[in-house]
């Protein structure tokens, strides 16, 4: 006497929600998983794949303020800076206090080591950026004032070629950074 077993077929649950993007600026990718409620048994038919990827571009909202370049001069432009592109927003003038950002040098091109200002942006060292009053746009921050543990980028204005990277340490408001330090533009 022969007992007849029957085939059990795989049942998965639904598909979980797709996880976020791998890269937060920029292509990356995605995935999502499911289940196995029921597994085969007896020769049942197996299960299908229990995990989905696909390709997704990130655009958190830090991404645009990593794409800013940051545009610097030595701090002995300090006295009284002019703009020499006459923006709009620069004609009305209205103090605002400065504050201090303190950015670790990632990259300096070959061109900075013409000025004796930009010299001193060498791999490693910490520089301390001042954004004044002057260079501040309607949100009241200086472009490419760097981002906390992302590279950011950053270009000498009276240096052509000078330019490199560097990464965001720390902040102070209402702050001056010491002589021989930098100014955003």
């Amino acid at each position: 006497m022969s007992v007849c077993v029957s085939a059990i077929d795989c049942v998965v649950g639904s598909w979980g929600p797709w996880s976020s993007c791998t890269s937060p600026c920029g292509v990356g990718s995605t995935e999502r998983s499911r289940q196995v409620s029921v597994p085969p048994r007896n020769g049942g038919t197996p299960c299908p794949d229990l995990k989905q990827r696909r390709g997704c571009f990130g655009n958190n909202a830090i991404c645009s303020t990593a794409k800013e370049v940051a545009k610097i001069l030595p701090d002995s432009f300090k006295r009284n800076f002019k703009d020499p592109w006459r923006r709009p927003h620069m004609l009305i003038k209205e103090e605002k206090a400065s504050y201090c950002v303190h950015l670790r040098v990632k990259q300096a091109s070959a061109a900075c080591k013409l000025k004796l200002w930009s010299a001193q942006l060498v791999r490693e060292r910490l520089v301390c950026a001042e954004c004044q009053s002057d260079a501040m746009s309607k949100s009241n921050r200086c472009g490419g004032d760097g981002l906390q543990s992302t590279r950011t980028f950053w270009a000498a204005a009276s240096v052509p070629g000078c330019h490199g990277s560097w990464i965001r340490e720390s902040s102070s408001e209402r702050c001056r950074c010491p002589p021989h330090s930098v100014l955003f533009v």
